[in-house]
C-alpha cells in the first residue's frame, strides 16, 4: 500500500498531514462509464450492447453492469434497474416487459464485481442512452375474425337473395310460359341450383 499525505505551509509553518496511512489503489477504482451503447428491438425481445474503454483486460473480465431503462416520457427517478448477472457487455429484456407502441431509453454503468476481493470500486457515471420501441406483433387474430365476420354476414344474405330471386321468378311466371314456345329460358330450378352451387364454391374459398 500506499501513504497519502498533504504537505503545505499553514500559518507561516510547515506541517505535513498524514490523509491515508494505508491506501491501496485497488481498492479506490471509478471506472470511465460504457461507450457506443446500441440497441435493437424486435417483437420477442430487445437485445442492447455497449463497449468499455481504458479498462485493464484483467479487470474487463470482472466487471459488473448494470443497466436502467424507463418509458422515453418518464424520469429516470421511475426508471428500472437491472444488475447483470454475466460481465459480458451486453443484455437482452424481453417483451413481455414492454409496452407495444411506447418508446424507452436505457443507459448502463460499471464497476469491478463485488465478488472480488483484490479489487474493489465504485460505481461510474453512466453512459450515454439509446433508445429503442418494441416491434409490433401481426395481429393475426383480427385476420381470422375479418373471415368469420365475412363468413357469418355471408349467410343471411344468400338468403335474401334467394328470397329475391323466387319473388322475381314468380312475377315473371306468365311471361317465362309465354316465352318457352319461342326460346329456352332459365327456369327457376336451374337459377336455383347454380346459385347454390356458386354459394358453395364461395364458403370453400372463406374457409
Amino acid at each position: 500500500g500506499y501513504r497519502v499525505s498533504l504537505q503545505g505551509n499553514f500559518f507561516g509553518h510547515n506541517q505535513t498531514y498524514v490523509t491515508f496511512p494505508e491506501y491501496n489503489p485497488r481498492k479506490h477504482i471509478k471506472l470511465d462509464p460504457p461507450l457506443n451503447i446500441q440497441s435493437n428491438a424486435t417483437a420477442s425481445k430487445c437485445q442492447i450492447w455497449w463497449s468499455v474503454w481504458n479498462v485493464p483486460w484483467y479487470l474487463a473480465e470482472i466487471l459488473q453492469y448494470e443497466l436502467q431503462y424507463k418509458e422515453y416520457s418518464m424520469s429516470w427517478e421511475v426508471a428500472l434497474n437491472k444488475t447483470l448477472p454475466s460481465s459480458l457487455p451486453q443484455v437482452e429484456i424481453e417483451a413481455a416487459e414492454l409496452r407495444s407502441g411506447i418508446a424507452y431509453t436505457a443507459r448502463v454503468r460499471c464497476k469491478v464485481s463485488e465478488n472480488e476481493n483484490s479489487y474493489h470500486s465504485q460505481w461510474s457515471e453512466w453512459s450515454q442512452t439509446t433508445v429503442f420501441q418494441r416491434a409490433d406483433v401481426p395481429k393475426v387474430s383480427e385476420k381470422i375474425l375479418s373471415i368469420k365476420t365475412m363468413q357469418y354476414l355471408f349467410i343471411p344474405l344468400s338468403f335474401g337473395t334467394l328470397l329475391y330471386l323466387f319473388w322475381n321468378c314468380k312475377l315473371s311466371s306468365r311471361y317465362v310460359i309465354f316465352r318457352q314456345k319461342t326460346l329456352p329460358a332459365l327456369t327457376f330450378p336451374h337459377q336455383l341450383l347454380s346459385f347454390s352451387h356458386s354459394i358453395v364454391c364461395t364458403m370453400g374459398i372463406l374457409r
